[in-house]
């Protein structure tokens, strides 16, 4: 079975992770997974509420998250997935051991992401939940960084770019 490929691009909320990972993967031909989907209602109604979660609360997540890359693996398919990964353990509990992983780390000037977040409509993370994560974060130092400032299908040619040597394209 071929090594897979996952992209796991991360972030704070409003740093785009879900519009630039569906573009990656419309981009690769490969599938897309929004790690907001996979929240418990719960969850998704502390946030609503500005409620940043604990990680007693995060666990459960998590381990859905490595469910669909321990899938992956199995399925030896090209994935992409949008998730905040906010903390090293929290990607240690995502990807850990799990070879072909690639973290892309979309990070960005605060009032940027703050703007970002107040203009955008029907999503649970609002604006008062960006102080928190932007605590909580952990940047990655293996993973390729790129800035929110730039246009989508410029992320999106760089994570390409980056990738390449891994995927044979």
């Amino acid at each position: 079975m071929p090594l897979p490929h996952i992209v796991i691009v991360i972030g704070v909320t409003g740093s785009g992770k879900s519009t630039v990972g569906r573009a990656l993967a419309t981009t690769l031909g490969w599938r897309f997974h929004d790690a907001d989907d996979l929240h418990s209602p719960e969850n998704v109604e502390r946030m609503r509420h500005n409620n940043p979660l604990t990680d007693e609360q995060r666990t459960p997540w998590l381990l859905r998250v490595r469910a669909v890359v321990d899938q992956a693996v199995r399925d030896g398919s090209g994935e992409v997935i949008a998730c905040s990964a906010l903390k090293a353990r929290y990607r240690d509990t995502i990807a850990g051991g799990v070879k072909g992983v690639r973290f892309v780390h979309l990070a960005g000037d605060p009032a940027l992401l703050r703007q970002r977040i107040e203009h955008r409509a029907g999503h649970f993370a609002g604006p008062a939940l960006l102080d928190s994560q932007l605590e909580a974060l952990t940047p990655p130092t293996d993973a390729l960084t790129l800035d929110v400032q730039l246009p989508v299908d410029a992320l999106v040619d760089a994570i390409v770019r980056d990738i390449q040597p891994r995927t044979g394209a």
